[in-house]
């Protein structure tokens, strides 16, 4: 914390801006060192006032006797702790390219700096207390975003919403503790502790939001990741045809020749402001070629990751159980969301009631005709996905960010919670019980950070891009 890191905070390239961060005890002083409010390099004037946006010049002074200009920029200095990581920052805004932001980059660490490790800033924010760790998190979700609704909640996160929801839940448990505690190491000054009607109910309360907070998880885990659909069935249905109709581009091969999709084919789409990821997979069928029996294997890897599944059928072609469950085994068939494709449609006869429709257990499936080849019934498929992923959820309703780290923590409070409900139920002894409280509360602060390993912080910060 007491060095003066230094970083690249844009994507490496040719562009109109790169921006070069400096933060630490040093900030002021190297950048001193290296600007110019003119092309001068005997400028006396090197004042930096905080928070004023300065024009002028980054010089190279390696040579005392040949002062060269490396780069004509804007200069913007931050004093702690108004500043991203509450340290002293400078922002460097020079022309982005790869050899004039690797030399700035370069003379700041020459000049006392040292280069910043991934996440280092935002680690600094959150180790300075500017942000709580779900603020952190929040930054590399902000980034990573695919659609606009994983952005909105993303930025809800990055304002303190979900630290102000954990923080909710922590105030009763504390209080909570405290007395227990109290009762325990002061036997002879309090009284014996007994859990009152308003302590039971907050403790409900509690358990119930922890319940409904994973629920969300659930619930919108794939606004971070994307719904995995998976384009499965026989060889030659239009597999890939379908693939390429959905993506509104070519980027499966088609070809007559059945067994042509070896590889499954993974691409990203965004319908409605969700995210997809469609997947094309080889066709399932019994063969002997041992590539092809590799490539099956993947695609039944995908499908059984699959959230929804496409199962492509001919009109005409026979649908029987049996198929259906090498594709979905039967213990997981109710599971899965399903829509039956029925592709060719251009081929079907005319009022034809022989379109390969379920029965038996299968009848529940939605059924969509379309031609891939003529591009009928796709946006009618569309439609079906959205609104079979998302059901009733409300894209509108602020949510715990969907981050697997929260949910488990909050898995873990609520174990610890209904173990004190328990032992509550039972008379069992207030140093048990106080065991368990404090165990919630600890799990609940691993959320915000408050009671988070290093191992946890190292894990986080570790995923972010050097210069954030």
């Amino acid at each position: 914390m007491n060095d003066t890191i230094t970083a690249i905070a844009t994507p490496y390239g040719s562009g109109g801006i790169g921006v070069i961060r400096i933060s630490g005890p040093r900030s002021f002083e190297i950048a001193s060192m290296l600007f110019s409010k003119t092309r001068e390099p005997e400028e006396t004037d090197t004042t930096l006032v905080s928070h004023r946006v300065t024009h002028g010049f980054i010089l190279d002074k390696s040579d005392p006797d040949n002062i060269e200009v490396v780069d004509e920029v804007l200069l913007v200095p931050m004093q702690a702790p108004r500043s991203y990581t509450a340290e002293d920052v400078i922002e460097i805004q020079a022309h982005s390219g790869t050899i004039v932001l690797r030399t700035i980059l370069e003379l700041t660490i020459s000049c006392g700096a040292r280069l910043s490790e991934p996440g280092e800033f935002t680690k600094r924010a959150f180790l300075n207390q500017r942000i709580d760790l779900t603020q952190a998190e929040a930054v590399i979700d902000i980034i990573n975003a695919r659609s606009v609704s994983s952005l909105k909640f993303a930025s809800s996160q990055n304002l303190g919403e979900l630290k102000f929801k954990i923080e909710q839940l922590r105030t009763p448990l504390i209080d909570f503790l405290s007395r227990l505690e109290a009762s325990i190491d002061f036997p002879d000054e309090v009284e014996a502790f007994e859990i009152s009607p308003s302590d039971s109910d907050q403790l409900d309360q509690v358990i119930e939001k922890c319940r409904e907070y994973i629920q969300q998880h659930d619930d919108a885990c794939f606004l971070k990741e994307g719904i995995k659909v998976a384009i499965t069935g026989e060889p030659n249905v239009g597999k890939s045809s379908l693939m390429n109709r959905i993506l509104e581009r070519d980027k499966s091969i088609i070809t007559p020749i059945p067994g042509t999709t070896r590889d499954p084919i993974e691409e990203g789409l965004n319908i409605d402001g969700i995210p997809f990821v469609f997947i094309d997979t080889a066709g399932i069928h019994e063969t002997d070629d041992l590539v092809e029996i590799i490539g099956i294997e993947k695609a039944k890897d995908h499908i059984a990751d699959a959230d929804l599944i496409l199962f492509m059928k001919e009109p005409g072609s026979v649908f029987s159980d049996k198929e259906f469950q090498k594709i979905i085994p039967l213990e997981n068939d109710l599971e899965k969301k399903v829509i039956l494709v029925i592709n060719k449609m251009d081929l079907a006869q005319e009022n034809s009631d022989n379109l390969c429709l379920p029965t038996s257990d299968y009848a529940r499936l939605p059924v969509i005709k379309i031609s891939a080849l003529l591009n009928q019934g796709v946006k009618e498929l569309k439609e079906k996905i959205v609104d079979l992923c998302i059901l009733d959820l409300s894209m509108t309703t602020s949510v715990v960010i969907p981050n697997l780290r929260h949910k488990k923590a909050l898995e873990l409070t609520l174990s610890f919670l209904e173990s004190v409900k328990a032992g509550l139920a039972q008379g069992q002894e207030e140093e048990t019980l106080a065991i368990d409280m404090k165990n919630s509360i600890d799990s609940l602060g691993t959320i915000t950070g408050e009671t988070a390993s290093i191992d946890i912080l190292d894990n986080i910060f570790n995923s972010f891009c050097i210069g954030k």
